[in-house]
């Protein structure tokens, strides 16, 4: 099995945090839909398994009319195999999910909607630049779940200023509204976005690592004891709700990245699109393929499977270590694990590598210790 993901690169403002791929013009949207059409076709061959997943992230995939989704939907299902029942998701604003709007896009194929929350509150919301307000966040998924069984929302913790109180309440809400899915994030600030001049400037306080922790360990308590599993840093879903589309990149499955900045994987290669709307439309519209392909070595495929496994509810299979990349880094691994199955922050169970409660949080940083540095 393998999955499409397709980046719609506008939004209508930009949130202070952002450092994806977008513009806030749409003025070259038609010639994006067409260039993403046309990216499709010259690469309906690389992936000749089923596809299972179908995802629009942007950027604001919300910004597309029903008509124009549809369009893109069609192309995949002419040039790939698709599966009888595909999860197909759209990332979308709480801006974008008027009534009438979400009653339409439940009679297309979209049959999982990924909201973009952030917090239910107004003063966190203007901090970060959003378009919506508090109200529409919740006036939103009241509608949506009308008409959406398969929802996840995004939200964000380790804002300065909010109260572990004001998290706690965040966390309650999307409890209280029964939200099967969840993805929650630290707030990290990016080079060269607003959110990074404006601290620089002194108009925000710089994120405090230690309330971010706090807030995690907080969200990981409620989540679990209101019944979601943790199965992955950030995600957090009820039994039969994990995101499969996101399942598949931390299982290594291989996927098509459509658009300007995407990424690809195949296994063996990794590529990634231009990330500038014109060069890609122009290049497309040449019947050229505007990305580079990097070939992972033995070396890439070991760390990057270390980096995901630690990630994941289905850590890292020492055994699997030990059949696709050999003694020798197995060994690596244990040894440089050892400081970590110490202070208890890794643990190995039924001979798997997992990280601990205490390691959740440092996952990322405990991972680039194991990795195979030539």
């Amino acid at each position: 099995m393998a999955g499409i993901y397709i980046h719609i690169p506008f939004c209508k403002q930009a949130c202070f945090y952002c450092d994806f791929h977008f513009s806030t013009s749409l003025k070259k949207k038609n010639e994006m839909i067409t260039a993403l059409q046309n990216e499709l076709f010259l690469r309906k061959d690389e992936i000749l398994q089923p596809i299972e997943t179908i995802y629009f992230g942007g950027g604001t995939p919300s910004v597309l009319l029903n008509t124009e989704i549809n369009l893109l939907i069609d192309t995949v299902y002419k040039l790939f195999n698709v599966v009888e029942n595909p999860e197909i998701t759209l990332e979308a604003n709480p801006d974008d999910l008027t009534f009438e709007r979400i009653k339409a896009l439940s009679e297309t194929k979209i049959n999982r909607l990924s909201i973009g929350i952030q917090s239910f509150f107004d003063e966190d919301l203007k901090m970060m630049n959003r378009a919506h307000n508090a109200n529409e966040a919740w006036n939103c998924l009241i509608e949506a779940k009308k008409y959406f069984n398969n929802i996840s929302i995004d939200l964000i913790y380790g804002i300065p200023n909010m109260s572990l109180n004001r998290w706690k309440q965040n966390v309650q809400k999307a409890i209280d509204l029964n939200i099967p899915h969840i993805s929650s994030y630290a707030l990290t600030v990016e080079a060269k976005t607003a959110l990074a001049t404006l601290i620089k400037n002194g108009k925000i306080p710089t994120p405090d690592d230690g309330l971010a922790h706090e807030h995690f360990l907080v969200l990981i308590e409620m989540l679990e004891n209101a019944g979601f599993m943790h199965y992955e840093l950030s995600n957090f879903g009820k039994p039969n709700y994990f995101s499969k589309n996101n399942s598949a990149y931390w299982l290594g499955k291989k996927y098509l990245g459509i658009g300007p900045s995407a990424h690809s994987f195949n296994g063996e290669n990794r590529s990634w699109n231009i990330a500038n709307n014109s060069l890609y439309i122009n290049t497309i519209q040449q019947n050229k393929l505007p990305n580079e392909v990097e070939v992972l070595t033995l070396n890439d495929r070991y760390n990057e499977y270390v980096m995901t496994g630690l990630r994941t509810i289905w850590g890292v299979s020492l055994e699997k270590i030990k059949s696709d990349f050999g003694t020798d880094y197995l060994t690596y691994l244990l040894k440089n694990a050892e400081v970590f199955l110490t202070n208890e922050k890794l643990m190995i169970k039924d001979n798997i590598l997992k990280t601990t409660l205490k390691g959740k949080f440092f996952c990322d940083g405990i991972a680039s210790e194991l990795f195979w540095v030539d």
